[in-house]
């Protein structure tokens, strides 16, 4: 067992997602998700959330819409989100479509008492909003950031992939995941299901050499 694995620590809090699976707890997101606890307590009835792709955006809105009830809506098509929803969350401001649409909504949410959760990779600062209304509106939101994910998460990510398909691994397996995969959500769980598959076709037990041949097909 390699010195690198036995240092990961496993022993971080779960928090419920989507009524069944588990969000993940740790110092790169921790921040967003004490902001999620203060709902409905949110400045100016709105929350932004940032982060590079794969940090858990999107989980942690569905999160929310488990506690609050939220419409979610991609920035391509908020044109169609329903001002009546009690909560609304608007997906990928980076492709945002329509920037007067947006900002009837966020002025019609605020009025009727409404929130909005809203995801970016970047601060709305930072973000080419050309309205400047808008961009006034979206910067007087409390902007969170997430990390990308940890060794700590992933590799508690990584034990709950593998726990979910009723397989144990070893910490050297978890370890080399780690630091071999793209550091995303959605890598490691395309990995474990490459993985998964590959251990089934070949009749063998996952360890890191099977690993290195299902990364790196060409070794």
């Amino acid at each position: 067992m390699s010195a690198r694995a036995r240092q990961i620590p496993f022993d971080l809090p779960h928090r419920s997602a989507f009524g069944r699976e588990d969000f993940l707890v740790s110092p790169s997101n921790e921040t967003a998700v004490a902001w999620l606890d203060r709902w409905p307590d949110w400045p100016n009835s709105g929350l932004v959330l940032h982060g590079p792709r794969g940090s858990g955006k999107t989980h942690l809105v569905h999160v929310w819409r488990a506690m609050s009830g939220a419409a979610i809506v991609d920035a391509t098509d908020v044109g169609t989100a329903d001002p009546g929803e009690p909560a609304v969350a608007i997906e990928d401001l980076d492709r945002l479509a329509d920037e007067v649409a947006l900002f009837h909504l966020l002025n019609r949410m605020r009025e009727r008492g409404g929130h909005v959760m809203l995801t970016a990779s970047a601060a709305p600062a930072h973000l080419a909003i050309k309205l400047p209304d808008l961009r006034s509106r979206l910067q007087a939101l409390p902007a969170v950031a997430i990390g990308a994910p940890d060794d700590a998460l992933l590799a508690a990510v990584y034990v709950k992939l593998f726990s979910d398909r009723q397989l144990k691994v070893s910490a050297d397996v978890i370890g080399y995941l780690v630091t071999h995969v793209e550091r995303s959500m959605e890598a490691a769980g395309e990995a474990v299901a490459a993985i998964d598959r590959a251990a089934l076709e070949r009749h063998r037990a996952i360890t890191v050499a099977l690993i290195r041949t299902v990364l790196d097909p060409t070794s």
